[in-house]
């Protein structure tokens, strides 16, 4: 039964999209595209959720823990001086490797007003103690939380991996995060 007003034939040029061999290529082709797309929005993602809450310029946030020592400290009892607020752990190697570098930098700078606070992400105390006297780590402000980096310091500066590291200036600005030992010790050339 024919509907009134259709034609009973269909026009050439209804095909059209049948005429050019580049549909399936380009249909590939957008499907690949939208791949990439998606993996990069993936990576951009996972990459944002890495870095630390904190960036160069910003405020340090203060905070108080309880020091090997016993003795309670906040980071704003070093205002003044220049602090490498550091992130690290007895169990892991590119922190053990790191120490002996940060050890130099602080035994040059320390008389300058340069101070070192390690927080060390950790379950087992001793290990603890045991690298700190290992790698030489003579200064004062030593700290511990957990090791699944769920502690209250590691959640407040977003700590997903370790070594990390926050260079502060004596204002309680940050200076610089994550930075390589050499260009901390540039950074302390031109500051201090």
């Amino acid at each position: 039964m024919r509907k009134i007003g259709m034609p009973t034939f269909v026009p050439k040029s209804f095909y059209w999209h049948k005429q050019f061999k580049f549909r399936k290529p380009f249909m590939k082709n957008s499907r690949t595209l939208i791949f990439i797309a998606l993996l990069a929005l993936v990576a951009f993602v996972f990459y944002k959720y890495r870095q630390p809450r904190f960036v160069a310029g910003e405020k340090v946030p203060d905070f108080e823990v309880g020091l090997l020592t016993g003795e309670r400290a906040k980071l704003s009892d070093l205002k003044g001086k220049y602090v490498l607020l550091q992130f690290w752990g007895s169990w892991c190697s590119p922190c053990r490797k790191e120490n002996p570098e940060l050890v130099e930098i602080y035994q040059k700078y320390h008389d300058r007003g340069f101070e070192i606070f390690s927080i060390a992400m950790e379950q087992n105390p001793q290990a603890w103690q045991r690298a700190i006297q290992q790698d030489g780590l003579v200064w004062k402000y030593h700290s511990m939380e957990s090791a699944e980096l769920n502690g209250e310091r590691a959640q407040q500066f977003n700590i997903k991996s370790i070594p990390a590291t926050f260079l502060i200036s004596a204002d309680g600005v940050i200076m610089g995060v994550n930075l390589k030992t050499e260009y901390i010790d540039k950074m302390l050339v031109e500051k201090i």
